[in-house]
């Protein structure tokens, strides 16, 4: 098992799947549940509010990412399996787990993306503490 992206010619879940409309109409309801929380939504990363037009959700588990025989993608993942990020922080984490070969190829993606979220916060935190 390996967290590594795979390149995108590669990857149907990356070339298809994040483009289907069973995302994109899963990633609507995300943001609607999310719309409806009492807190405003952030980058979990960073922490800096955003709206839906700035963020991305990360996959914590794909258990509700299915792919039918006709090709067909289905997109039930719980809301607390998707994560906000930014581009950039997404990135970073993406990065995070693909160089560290604990994270990459010894957790499951949950626990790997929470350590990896975890780093990246602290890391973030100390920059915009130093005022970087």
């Amino acid at each position: 098992m390996s967290n590594r992206r795979t390149p995108l010619h590669a990857n149907a879940y990356r070339s298809t799947f994040l483009r289907s409309r069973a995302w994109f109409a899963r990633r609507d309801a995300w943001f609607t549940h999310a719309a409806m929380k009492p807190h405003p939504l952030a980058c979990a990363a960073c922490g800096i509010p955003a709206n839906k037009r700035d963020l991305e959700l990360h996959h914590l588990d794909y258990a509700g990412v299915q792919r039918l025989e006709d090709g067909r993608w289905v997109a039930h993942e719980l809301d607390g399996d998707l994560i906000p990020l930014h581009p950039y922080c997404h990135e970073l984490l993406h990065r995070l787990i693909d160089r560290d070969a604990v994270l990459s190829r010894h957790r499951t993606r949950r626990v790997a993306s929470e350590l990896a979220l975890d780093a990246l916060r602290r890391t973030l935190t100390h920059a915009k503490g130093a005022g970087t």
